[in-house]
């Protein structure tokens, strides 16, 4: 069950998304959005960049989700810091979220980017996923970084790509699931829905059922 986060009564979920610079995050957020929506999930979102709120515009601007069910974080910092180490000010725009929308069903957060290091506190996010791409190399799980090996669901983005970066896309999933010794790992193209669907589901199975 979602741990019980707040003083609201019925809190929204909270599902984390990191990984590294340009692995898709933001491209990922978009096209869950309206996966989550069809099958009748509220969604807010909190975005978290260094400092700027531009990942938060662009959402805000997307007509995918009401403008204003969307909150930055600007970290001023090393991202690590508020969603990890002091994750105060994501907790209290989770917080802010669901009083705005009592009723909301899951909060989205994204990461700014980051290295493979990156992880979510337990005390932030009921569930998850660490994002990365094939077009920032096939060996990216053979390096064993935190977030490849610890996320609930490891994602590897932008399948499309595999053939023009020179990636044998069935060996990085293959290593993939044995540096996690069998836990989820998903395989997404954001510009045609790809491997969304079954994201979407994984997180009502996991943290909404």
């Amino acid at each position: 069950m979602p741990a019980v986060h707040g003083s609201q009564p019925n809190p929204a979920a909270r599902v984390g998304i990191g990984g590294p610079v340009g692995s898709g995050k933001t491209a990922l957020v978009e096209v869950l959005i309206p996966e989550l929506e069809r099958i009748g999930k509220s969604v807010s979102v909190i975005t978290n960049d260094l400092v700027t709120a531009e990942d938060a515009e662009r959402l805000r601007r997307s007509g995918l989700i009401d403008a204003d069910r969307v909150l930055a974080v600007e970290a001023g910092a090393c991202p690590h810091t508020v969603i990890r180490e002091d994750p105060t000010m994501n907790m209290e725009a989770a917080e802010q979220l669901d009083e705005a929308f009592p009723g909301t069903d899951v909060i989205l957060l994204e990461s700014g980017g980051d290295n493979l290091a990156s992880t979510f506190s337990d005390d932030l996010v009921d569930f998850w996923v660490f994002v990365i791409d094939v077009s920032g190399g096939g060996d990216i799980p053979r390096k064993r970084g935190p977030g490849v090996l610890r996320a609930d669901v490891l994602i590897i983005n932008k399948a499309d790509l595999a053939p023009h970066v020179g990636v044998d896309l069935e060996l990085m999933v293959a290593e993939a699931r044995e540096v996690r010794q069998g836990r989820p790992v998903l395989v997404t193209n954001c510009s045609t829905g790809d491997g969304v669907g079954e994201f979407a589901r994984m997180i009502c199975d996991e943290v909404l059922f």
